[in-house]
């Protein structure tokens, strides 16, 4: 077995629609933030049928991370605070991949968090050479980059489950659940624009913290099944995992650590 020697990273972010950005394309000077989006919102339906802004039409309002590092050590958090900026948070996320050059984990992170944070840093001009490196200055990048969809520096985990056809995709929430884990808790992202307005950042910061974990866990599912943990090292990360969220001092960590632990992952 190989087991788990690399940084490991799955990350996860939250998105509100960039009403400044919208105040510029639309020409709406003097509306207010509410009125912006519902504009964007509409001129969305109008176009697709949905709401869902266009990806270089949302700003990041919240990343969070749950790293595993290769000395076993777990950790989950949200980067920056709640008071920080967009520049700051991707920044912060950006400088923790210079320094530890992780592999990347996600659900859709090829498809959403990724490219809005392309966009993002592009807006404010953020430099972050290993991630766009693909082996022009470090040869070993060149068969293992974030950027190409089939290599494993980055792994979408929906993308690779889904065989690379989007047809078969499938939410993260339903992964996790039907393998016993905790699932979302107390929001999905389609809350996230009316906690924002209310002025709940912690809100979607702890939410977004429960969506790494359950990615992390539907990762160790599987690197188990790729043959890289067996069923004791499977079991043993499970319960690492469980005894740091126990003991955090967290309402929402120690909370999925009880769901957790009340429903035993498959085994």
């Amino acid at each position: 077995m190989v087991g788990l020697a690399a940084n490991l990273v799955a990350f996860d972010i939250e998105t509100v629609p960039d009403v400044a950005g919208g105040r510029r394309l639309l020409d709406l000077p003097d509306l207010d933030d509410h009125q912006v989006a519902e504009a964007m919102f509409n001129r969305q339906r109008a176009r697709s049928g949905s709401d869902f802004l266009r990806l270089h039409l949302q700003r990041v309002v919240a990343i969070s991370i749950a790293m595993r590092r290769s000395d076993g050590q777990f950790r989950v958090w949200s980067v920056g605070t709640v008071e920080s900026g967009e520049q700051d948070l991707i920044e912060r996320f950006f400088e923790g991949i210079e320094r530890y050059t992780p592999v990347l984990i996600s659900w859709n992170g090829s498809g959403f968090d990724l490219p809005v944070l392309h966009y993002r840093a592009l807006l404010h001009g953020i430099a972050a050479p290993r991630y766009w490196e693909t082996g022009e200055e470090e040869s070993g990048f060149r068969w293992n980059n974030y950027l190409n969809r089939f290599h494993w520096r980055h792994t979408d985990l929906m993308d690779v489950l889904a065989g690379y056809q989007g047809r078969a995709s499938a939410p993260l929430d339903e992964i996790a659940t039907l393998l016993g884990f905790p699932g979302k808790m107390g929001m999905d992202g389609s809350k996230v624009w009316d906690s924002f307005q209310a002025g709940d950042v912690k809100g979607i910061r702890d939410y977004c913290e429960t969506d790494v974990l359950n990615t992390f866990l539907v990762y160790l599912r599987f690197e188990l099944i790729r043959g890289r943990l067996t069923q004791s090292e499977y079991r043993s990360e499970i319960e690492s995992l469980s005894q740091t969220l126990a003991h955090s001092g967290a309402t929402h960590l120690t909370e999925f650590q009880r769901l957790l632990d009340a429903r035993p992952p498959c085994a």
